[in-house]
């Protein structure tokens, strides 16, 4: 028999010495995925076959949150790219790891992003799927990050903008951690200073 919890001791969770504060609860976040499903419901409803493409692992939990709060029909698949170049100098180069196992022909595509930050590969990413005839190509991410408004990526349906500041939850990781939490957090910078 397990006892009741009211009695257990209290201990706080593996990541609260990380995490310097919550900037976006798991309420609204739930909450605004509820929205843009409306919007994507009202936008997409004569679509014969919106396809919702995640990128990343980043993408998972929020491709998944949104694809049960849309009401029409849709099919998912998943993309995996990989820029080359050093951490600090972009080459511009994109190399597909995943590509997508679906005809894109005539299909309205909507790519699913955790977060938009510098925007490169999204960029290169927004030009490759054109070529291979789809009806329409657009972005839904839940964050977006200064950067990405400076070099105006078009973001059609976007959860919320938050600071240029290290964020994990969500599917935001840092060194492949913190992805499960149900928030958006602000990571300690002591936590990934020495990285």
């Amino acid at each position: 028999m397990t006892p009741s919890a009211e009695h257990e001791p209290q201990s706080a969770a593996w990541y609260d010495d990380d995490i310097e504060r919550v900037i976006i609860t798991d309420t609204q976040i739930r909450e605004r995925t509820a929205e843009l499903a409306e919007k994507i419901d009202a936008d997409y409803a004569d679509s014969d076959g919106l396809l919702l493409v995640g990128l990343f692992k980043g993408a998972v939990m929020f491709m998944a949150d949104l694809a049960r709060a849309i009401s029409i029909p849709l099919e998912l698949d998943f993309m995996d790219l990989s820029s080359y170049g050093s951490a600090t100098t972009s080459s511009g180069v994109v190399r597909v790891l995943k590509d997508l196992e679906t005809d894109i022909t005539g299909r309205d595509i909507l790519v699913v992003e955790d977060i938009v930050d510098s925007g490169l590969t999204l960029t290169w990413l927004l030009k490759y799927l054109p070529t291979r005839g789809p009806k329409s190509v657009e972005v839904i991410s839940m964050v977006r990050k200064p950067k990405a408004m400076d070099a105006g990526i078009s973001v059609k349906y976007l959860g919320f903008d938050v600071p240029d500041e290290f964020v994990v939850g969500y599917g935001m990781d840092f060194a492949e951690r913190y992805r499960e939490l149900p928030f958006i957090g602000v990571l300690k910078p002591s936590v990934y200073g020495s990285a």
